[in-house]
Formats: C-alpha cells, sequence, structure tokens
C-alpha cells in the first residue's frame, strides 16, 4: 500500500450516496484503510452509455458463457458469513502479489464489519453450481466501484478474471448504473483495465478518454503530474 499511487487522500464523513458519487466524480475511490477514507488517483471508469462489446470481450465471455452472477449486500451478519471467502481472498492476493498482501482478517473485516468497511455488496459468481469467485464492491443507484476480486486458485492463468469482469460490467449497465469504476490505473500491470469501450481515467482535475496518453504513462510507471489541460 504504500506505493500506491495517489494525489490526496481524505476521510469523508458525510456518507450519503450524493456526497460518495460526488468524491468519486472527482478521482477519489473508496479504500480498505478505514470508514469513509478515499484515495485520490488516476481514477478508472466506463460511461455505461457507451459500453459495447468488442469481438475480443464477445470471446472471452463465450469462454465463461456458463459463468453466473449474482449479489448480496455486506456487511454481512457472523451467521451469514462463511471464513472459506476470507481464506480465498488471502490465498488469491499472496499468490498474485505476495505474502501479506491481503489478510484473511482484512477480508473478514471488509466483509462483516459496517464500522471499518466502506463496501456495501458482494458479488459472487458459479459455474456449474460451484462458487468459483467473488468481488467486494461498493454501489450506489448510480455507480458500481469493482473494488476487490478473487478467485479459485487453480484458475488463476484462465480468462476467469476478465470473464467475471465483464459479467460485473452487463450486470451494472443492466441496473440502470452510469458508471462502472475499475479502480486505478498506475503500472504496467494495469493495462488490462484499457481494453474497454466508453474508458475514460481522471488525472484529477478532469475526465478524458485519451487512453493512448494514458497507456504512455502507465507503460513509463511514472507517477508524474499529467499535462495540464
Amino acid at each position: 500500500m504504500s506505493n500506491y499511487y495517489k494525489t490526496d487522500q481524505i476521510t469523508l464523513t458525510n456518507l450519503s450516496q450524493e456526497s460518495i458519487e460526488e468524491k468519486y466524480s472527482l478521482g477519489y475511490i473508496f479504500t480498505r484503510l478505514g470508514k469513509g477514507v478515499m484515495n485520490q488517483t488516476r481514477s478508472l471508469r466506463i460511461d455505461l452509455s457507451k459500453f459495447e462489446l468488442t469481438s475480443e470481450n464477445r470471446r472471452i465471455l463465450k469462454h465463461n458463457e456458463n459463468l453466473m452472477i449474482s449479489e448480496g449486500q455486506i456487511p454481512m451478519t457472523f451467521d451469514e458469513y462463511d471464513w472459506e471467502i476470507s481464506k480465498l481472498a488471502k490465498e488469491f492476493y499472496e499468490t498474485k502479489f505476495g505474502s501479506k498482501t491481503f489478510t484473511t482478517n482484512k477480508a473478514r473485516e471488509l466483509l462483516t464489519n459496517p464500522f471499518k468497511s466502506n463496501y456495501n455488496y458482494l458479488l459472487t459468481y458459479k459455474s456449474e453450481e460451484k462458487e468459483v469467485g467473488y468481488v467486494i464492491t461498493f454501489q450506489t443507484e448510480k455507480i458500481l466501484h469493482y473494488a476487490y476480486p478473487f478467485y479459485q486458485i487453480d484458475m488463476i492463468n484462465s480468462n476467469l478474471g476478465m470473464g467475471m469482469m465483464l459479467k460485473a460490467i452487463l450486470h451494472s449497465k443492466n441496473k440502470d448504473q452510469k458508471y462502472f469504476y475499475l479502480g486505478s490505473a498506475t503500472k504496467p500491470e494495469d493495462k488490462y483495465k484499457l481494453q474497454f469501450k466508453g474508458l475514460e481515467w481522471s488525472n484529477g482535475r478532469a475526465w478524458s478518454d485519451n487512453i493512448d496518453e494514458l497507456k504512455e504513462i502507465i507503460l513509463n510507471n511514472t507517477t508524474r503530474e499529467e499535462k495540464k489541460d
């Protein structure tokens, strides 16, 4: 987390939908650091009114045609909570990003603690009646923030991750939400997020659809201040 690119950090005390949506529109996104804590970063979002599936998107969906998505509210009660979900989150993030990236306790906190968690919906993915993946999200009537996806370790090298994201984008569009937030684009590994139609990115002052400029920034892995408009 210490190397996470941000231009500002706030603790939002007015947690109304309108207040949160306004901060998201200014390039802030919720974090796992505490209740109301938001980072202003190089935020990415899809304008869902402009989103259309590309041929590559359709290819991915065809490979995941048995993947079903559903959503449930969080925080969960302790009776609803299944520790296997937190265990999977820990294993997934440690496998992909290294030790202590995402602990079981942190996952449990995000799923069950209303005083510390900023997130309110868990997306659950099933394939042939087996739960294979989850995404911790924040949602309002207008936005969906796709925050923490994780899925079965033996499927990390498959295209399940992209299939889950595409299913979530279509789910959000079907709910008539306006924007789908994908987190940030700050390093070369984030290039996979740049393939969607309707994509915009924030430099902290304005949103841009110049994806070539964004590719140049993240491929150079620079944290320089973006060019003035």
